[in-house]
């Protein structure tokens, strides 16, 4: 079992990764290479790799909500209009594409089941099955 500090700092961490992810890929989401929007496809698959990654390799969806966090977050603090009046993410589909989008990924990344603990449970319970089967 992990320590609280050593779980705390790898959740800041992870959400600081997550912050800068959620930076480059809003303000890449908008690149388009004639009607296909690039930025966006590009985005979408480095932010939900890092989650997924995350959740794989901690076995803790914690770790991979605190990057969502942080992503979120970048993403709605850069969203808004600037000191120069200047607009990250426009209100276009595209924009609103992308906030959904990554709000998306991260509800489904985090609330995905943990299949290890699946797999335990079927096999706990088709090993009771075999042994009802037996004792009778």
């Amino acid at each position: 079992m992990r320590s609280a500090l050593s779980r705390g700092l790898s959740w800041l961490a992870a959400a600081l990764v997550g912050a800068v992810y959620g930076v480059a890929a809003t303000i890449a989401h908008s690149y388009t290479l004639g009607p296909v929007p690039v930025g966006l496809i590009l985005g979408t698959v480095a932010c939900a790799a890092l989650l997924v990654a995350l959740r794989a390799l901690t076995g803790d969806r914690w770790a991979a909500l605190a990057a969502g966090i942080g992503m979120l977050g970048m993403l709605l603090a850069i969203s808004q209009r600037g000191p120069g009046g200047s607009v990250v993410v426009p209100n276009t589909a595209l924009g609103n594409i992308w906030m959904y989008l990554a709000a998306g990924i991260v509800v489904l990344v985090v609330m995905w089941p943990d299949m290890a603990r699946l797999r335990a449970l079927s096999a706990s319970a088709a090993g009771a099955g075999r042994d009802g089967a037996r004792s009778s």
